[in-house]
């Protein structure tokens, strides 16, 4: 005998679980809670979930709403896109997935029920991007003449639009350089919070000068370029979505060389090792080469030794090792640069020390107004009470001289007699130039 009791307890049950199977269906669907809205890497898994009560006999479906195209119908896939498929977890859970998302794949997808009328939500599908250079309008390497301009650029795209910024591959700060104007307040306002702005006057022209390790934008504008702004430089391309990427643009400043020459006049004992040293810059690279006074090229001997030491791309350590120095190794020595701008030398003149010493031992000396003694801008300016000058540079010119016709560096200039443990009984005269350049070192030595 069934216990009546039990029976409509059980009829309950029934219409609670499954209400359009029963009467007529006593509940209509709903739709439990909002479909998320989606933001995935191009080429990730996207998947949509709509979650539904008392669906009973009615039917779940998902449309792309930009095109209408239908992607499924309940357990059943619609669209011909075989990265499309469909899936419940129970009979309230519908998901919708989309493998390997494309940039087409982006839009609103609506969850359906086919209730009169229509019941339905949405979710937004977006795409995220990582960035990429646009080819065509994205600069490649540069030469350019030094004091020219020049204009970097790096086209990004991606979603969202990338964010550009440039640095200099070996951490030197990047120098604009522009003409004093409105144009230089947008211009710094590109640079971080460490930037260096001053404004000089270079030529007659007002320029506001400013120094960043970064710059933000996709166009870097480099004016009155200088050899110091040579290198690579970094343009860095991103957006949150990864990997950031970059590019390397090489940029080279051609100048003709220059010589600079530390110590022009240089004395050490016979028998003993002394060294040349001569700075070159030049780009593109300089040939570089010593030079006798007699007019012969120095090659690397068993007492000669040659070295050509980089420190830079454009900067070069020439350095003459003389070992064993011998009376007739005295001298004068030409260091010479040659690039396609241009040619310059530098000249130093080696003395024997035992020679200087022992001409301490004259009473006095004074020069012979017909020794043509030139005398570099460091002697001018000691015998006119002036500081030294420690600029012994060169610079290169057009057109390729010959070395016979080398003129020592500085200003062509007599120097007045200099008078050594002078009495007033007696004056001696040398009447050679040698003697006359041996006690001009002297008295720069003792001074």
């Amino acid at each position: 005998m069934v216990d009546r009791e039990r029976i409509p307890l059980a009829v309950l049950l029934a219409l609670l679980i499954y209400p359009n199977d029963n009467f007529g269906g006593a509940f209509q669907p709903e739709f439990r809670q909002s479909i998320a809205n989606l933001t995935v890497p191009l080429g990730r898994d996207a998947t949509f979930t709509c979650h539904v009560d008392h669906l009973g006999q009615f039917k779940v479906g998902w449309v792309k709403t930009d095109n209408k195209a239908i992607q499924a119908i309940h357990d059943r896939v619609i669209t011909h896109n075989p990265r499309v498929s469909v899936s419940r977890g129970d009979h309230s859970m519908w998901n919708l997935h989309i493998k390997g998302v494309q940039l087409d794949d982006a839009g609103l997808y609506m969850c359906q029920i086919n209730t009169d009328p229509m019941k339905s939500q949405t979710g937004m599908l977006s795409i995220e991007v990582p960035p990429d250079f646009v080819a065509e309008e994205t600069s490649g390497d540069v030469m350019i003449n030094e004091g020219g301009q020049t204009k970097l650029t790096c086209r990004a795209r991606g979603v969202p639009m990338p964010r550009v910024t440039w640095r200099r591959e070996d951490n030197k700060d990047i120098v604009i350089r522009e003409a004093y104007g409105g144009s230089v307040a947008s211009q710094k306002t590109h640079g971080n919070a460490s930037s260096l702005t001053r404004v000089s006057t270079l030529s007659a022209t007002i320029l506001a000068v400013s120094s960043m390790q970064e710059f933000q934008g996709e166009v870097l504008r480099l004016s009155r370029i200088s050899r110091t702004d040579m290198g690579a430089y970094l343009c860095i391309a991103s957006n949150g979505v990864p990997p950031a990427i970059s590019k390397r643009i090489i940029v080279s400043v051609h100048f003709p060389p220059v010589i600079h020459v530390p110590n022009q006049l240089v004395s050490a004992p016979l028998g003993t090792d002394v060294m040349l040293v001569c700075y070159v810059e030049a780009f593109p690279m300089s040939i570089n080469y010593w030079v006798k006074d007699n007019g012969a090229i120095i090659i690397s001997s068993a007492r000669l030794d040659v070295q050509a030491v980089p420190s830079s791309n454009f900067e070069v350590k020439m350095i003459l090792t003389i070992r064993n120095l011998q009376k007739h190794d005295t001298g004068s020595y030409v260091c010479a640069a040659k690039n396609s701008l241009g040619e310059v030398e530098g000249s130093i003149r080696l003395y024997d020390l035992h020679d200087i010493q022992g001409a301490t031992k004259s009473q006095t000396a004074y020069y012979d107004e017909k020794d043509e003694v030139v005398f570099g801008s460091a002697e001018i300016e000691k015998s006119e009470n002036k500081p030294y000058s420690i600029d012994n540079t060169v610079h290169g010119h057009l057109g390729y001289p010959s070395v016979s016709s080398l003129s020592p560096t500085g200003t062509n200039r007599k120097r007045p007699g200099l008078p050594i443990n002078a009495t007033s009984g007696s004056r001696k005269f040398f009447g050679t130039s040698m003697w006359s350049e041996i006690l001009i070192f002297l008295v720069i030595i003792v001074s």
